[in-house]
């Protein structure tokens, strides 16, 4: 039976937005194709009617879930009252987040994996980066883009690594306080914000 040009394109909207929930939670190898394709309903066939290889699906699925990590910056920041960094660093560094990697950050769920991709996955991965960086660029002080730039690159790394060891830790008090350590670190009062 032949499938639709619209029900093609939703079968592959299904597998790309089952993808990145499911690499942010399991990792880039911990889902074979075959539970993929199942995962949505599809045979394992199918899915070369719609990909060319898992790289390209990591590649796409990885780009999907930055796309919608950015939007979802974008709107913390559009409605921010007050410091756009605080609202940033509490959205990202929330016990929801922790809780969720299916739906956060892609860097803090499987960076790990990241550096193991090929050179297609890993370039797509750092366009996404480079698209974070000039987010929170917008928002850190700094009299110079260089050093705006810098800020944004270790606030970023600051986040993550807040979120990895929260993540880690077996004890939820810890976890928190991680998560409030690090916003701390980095609000208005923060190493970030001083006078440069």
């Amino acid at each position: 039976m032949k499938v639709s040009k619209e029900k093609m394109a939703q079968h592959r909207e299904e597998i790309l937005s089952a993808a990145a929930k499911s690499f942010r939670e399991r990792g880039f190898d911990g889902i074979s194709v075959a539970d993929l394709m199942r995962e949505v309903g599809l045979t394992h066939g199918g899915f070369y009617g719609h990909f060319e290889s898992k790289e390209e699906l990591v590649a796409l699925a990885s780009q999907r879930a930055m796309n919608d990590t950015a939007a979802r910056w974008e709107n913390v920041l559009k409605e921010a009252n007050g410091n756009p960094l605080d609202a940033l660093a509490t959205f990202y560094l929330s016990r929801r987040h922790s809780e969720k990697p299916g739906t956060g950050c892609l860097f803090a769920a499987i960076g790990s994996d990241i550096s193991r991709q090929p050179f297609s996955v890993r370039k797509v991965i750092t366009d996404g980066f480079q698209r974070f960086i000039d987010i929170i660029a917008s928002i850190v002080p700094g009299k110079t883009k260089e050093l705006r730039r810098e800020k944004a690159i270790v606030t970023y790394a600051s986040l993550i690594g807040g979120l990895i060891l929260a993540r880690s830790v077996a004890d939820t008090p810890l976890a928190t306080e991680i998560l409030q350590a690090v916003a701390s670190s980095l609000s208005q009062n923060g190493i970030l914000n001083t006078q440069d």
